[in-house]
């Protein structure tokens, strides 16, 4: 299956061999018939990519900060890898798409195989869509006019913002392409339509669509002609459908607008507004946010629950179908506005137009009609089959996002191995990650790691809803398995891994006991006889509410995600069972309550104390990590796994790192080194010990 892909790093836009997407419940298998692209978005895209680091800094001034914060706490060279591997990331251009349902997920409820659809698919040859994001085209609206429906409907939601009523006057500012879609849309509203651009030719279009249409681009004054067009009362509303980062089109839009008038920005524009043009007329300025409510609702876009129509008469699947509705009625005429069409496998050649011919306005990308067996285009070959040597581990993994990217994969390029196949559920992010770590096959299946008879080692990370499944599918085909945390979400779950009668090693990502700080830590601590004190202060930032991890389904919540590190590495130093578990949240009244601000406390078997506190409410200038072991009149303290101090200590006073080091490599290394040896390096035990104790902390926070 071929995609268009695009490099952040070096603005590369390249035609790439993906597997078919994985069909989860609730989406659709699409077989793309045709495309449109997106001439501003995807041109804003491509041109970002094509920046040096220095524009693209200037671009995103808030990532600069969320990189300088990074450099304080967690080191220079490890933000700058960060950093790298994230440009470094393609990302799927295109997101109007029409074509024929091939296969339908479970809890679909609304489509079947055959169905001719719209979607916010990219350009792909096979999409994969949840079902809010889908609608049926009707009869008599071909698929290239179909294709055009979600970018229509970035208009349409605009408008819907402006509410305007029949006879009112609408001023558009920006002919693009959807500016030239938003003037129909008016005009089949029953406005009075003011458009401008400094294009005459998209001038001419927007007159034919009935619209009075200048180019200010020969010195006419928008704000003048439109005051005179209105009797001098201004513009009832003002739509922007302009990309620029000059701040013009906002004060000009104020200027041209009557006494409580709507503003409501669609576009790209520098946002630096005067108090004064927006306070003496009581203006309203709103920014519309892509296709219509449900836009960036997980619950709604991934989950498919739907608004109830009473109450939100519009969300974005609706006003796809009113959009497609307006087309078979033949209100919405985009023939006029298509100006380019190729092939699919011409498709790099249509972005060479869309950086060097200004005419462009709509290019449409015409998909060939083939055959398509879902089952064997699971899996793409990336290297040529290599014979597995006795001895050398053969990799499976299942998993391709950031911690495979960034940490996994650098780590295990230090070890002797064979790697053969890598999985993601899309597609695009295994062959990328394939392709640069050498992996022979890049696929969205997982059976085609735990099926495959080369493959003798697993290592799981996806979400963490997925890992006991996959973890009892490693050891029930007699595969050595390394998931990264936590090992599962529920005690059922953990239950059903004990049962499995295995001879494999189980090993759970828990690498900071790996870390060359604990490493020698222990080490000192295997001096002392008597019972410790540990004390481990995590300053875990807060992250978004909608964020996959809060999801208790998904992510099972912080402490069962992220937490069960510190339990583990707590129970490692001490070197003994866990005997008593005590815990408590901290709730913010008239807040979403989060298991983010946590303390937990510990006893065990030799007498010794450990409390953790996992706090999101801290700054980010603080270390994000620091562990205080108090034993024998000795205390260690280690800040942030680049900086070890002794006190009391025989010949030791501080151990320091040039970055930090958390012991990935080195967990990784034990994993692959007990595989040899026929050890874990971490007793099964104490896997299960430290899992149980995550779910009594949790249990005793959640009442």
């Amino acid at each position: 299956m071929k995609q268009v892909i695009q490099s952040l790093n070096n603005g590369e836009t390249k035609l790439s061999e993906h597997p078919m997407p994985t069909l989860r419940p609730g989406v659709l298998l699409i077989q793309t018939v045709n495309t449109v692209v997106s001439v501003g978005t995807e041109k804003m895209l491509v041109d970002f990519g094509k920046s040096n680091y220095l524009k693209k800094a200037q671009q995103q001034p808030e990532k600069v900060k969320q990189v300088i914060d990074k450099v304080r706490t967690d080191g220079l060279q490890p933000t700058i890898n960060a950093v790298r591997t994230k440009l470094d990331q393609p990302i799927a251009l295109g997101y109007s798409n029409a074509g024929i349902v091939i296969a339908v997920g479970k809890d679909v409820k609304n489509f079947n195989v055959g169905d001719r659809v719209i979607s916010n698919g990219s350009h792909a040859e096979v999409v994969s869509v949840p079902e809010n994001l889908c609608a049926k085209i009707p009869d008599g609206v071909s698929y290239d006019e179909a294709a055009f429906t979600v970018i229509s409907s970035i208009g349409l939601q605009g408008i819907r913002l402006a509410e305007p009523t029949l006879g009112e006057t609408v001023v558009v500012t920006g002919l693009g392409l959807i500016g030239l879609l938003t003037v129909q849309l008016l005009k089949a509203h029953g406005c009075n339509v003011i458009a401008s651009d400094f294009d005459q030719r998209k001038v001419d279009l927007a007159k034919s669509f009935g619209a009075d249409a200048v180019n200010v681009g020969t010195g006419i004054d928008i704000v003048d002609y439109v005051n005179m067009k209105t009797k001098g009362r201004g513009a009832d509303a003002v739509l922007i459908t302009a990309s620029t980062q000059s701040s013009d089109p906002i004060s000009q839009a104020a200027r041209m607008s009557r006494q409580r008038g709507r503003i409501i920005l669609v576009g790209v524009t520098g946002l630096e507004l005067n108090r004064s043009e927006f306070y003496e007329k009581e203006l309203s300025f709103q920014v519309s946010c892509s296709y219509g409510p449900g836009r960036y609702d997980l619950n709604y876009e991934e989950k498919g629950q739907d608004y109830p129509i009473g109450f939100v008469r519009w969300t974005e699947q609706r006003n796809f179908e009113a959009i497609l509705d307006m087309m078979s009625d033949k209100k919405l005429d985009v023939s006029p506005l298509i100006t380019h069409r190729y092939k699919f496998n011409n498709a790099v050649d249509a972005y060479s137009t869309l950086s060097e011919d200004k005419n462009t306005i709509g290019i449409v990308l015409e998909y060939e009609s083939q055959e398509i067996d879902i089952e064997a285009s699971r899996s793409v070959t990336l290297n040529s089959h290599t014979t597995s040597i006795e001895g050398i581990p053969t990799i499976g993994i299942i998993g391709a996002g950031n911690f495979t990217n960034q940490t996994l994969l650098p780590a295990m390029n230090r070890q002797t191995v064979k790697k053969h196949t890598i999985v993601s559920s899309g597609g695009m992010t295994s062959v990328h990650v394939g392709q640069k770590y050498d992996f022979e096959r890049a696929s969205t299946e997982a059976n085609h790691v735990f099926k495959e008879p080369a493959i003798n080692v697993v290592f799981i990370t996806t979400r963490h809803n997925s890992h006991a499944q996959y973890v009892k599918e490693g050891l029930s085909n007699q595969k050595h398995v390394f998931v990264e945390k936590p090992l599962c979400l529920t005690r059922a779950e953990l239950e059903e891994i004990k049962e499995i009668e295995h001879d494999k090693i189980l090993m759970v990502g828990f690498n900071r006991r790996f870390a060359p700080h604990v490493i020698k830590m222990k080490e000192l601590l295997a001096t002392v006889s008597q019972p410790k004190s540990v004390l481990i202060t995590v300053n875990a930032g807060a992250i978004p509410a909608d964020h996959w991890t809060q999801d208790l389904d998904v992510g099972g919540g912080r402490i069962i995600g992220e937490g069960c590190h510190f339990i583990d590495l707590a129970r490692h130093l001490v070197g003994h069972k866990i005997t008593g578990v005590q815990a408590m949240k901290m709730d913010t009244p008239g807040e979403e309550q989060f298991e983010d601000k946590v303390v937990m406390q510990f006893s065990f078997e030799d007498g010794s104390i450990a409390s953790i506190q996992y706090l999101a409410n801290g700054d980010k200038a603080f270390p994000k990590e620091r562990v205080e072991v108090f034993a024998g009149n000795k205390v260690l303290s280690l800040d942030n796994f680049k900086t070890l101090t002794g006190h009391g200590w025989s010949g030791f006073s501080r151990y320091r790192t040039r970055t930090q080091d958390k012991g990935h490599a080195n967990g990784i290394k034990a994993f692959l080194d007990g595989i040899k040896e026929g050890e874990s390096p971490i007793p099964l035990e104490e896997i299960f010990e430290v899992t149980e104790a995550t779910f009594d902390v949790v249990d005793q926070i959640r009442g």
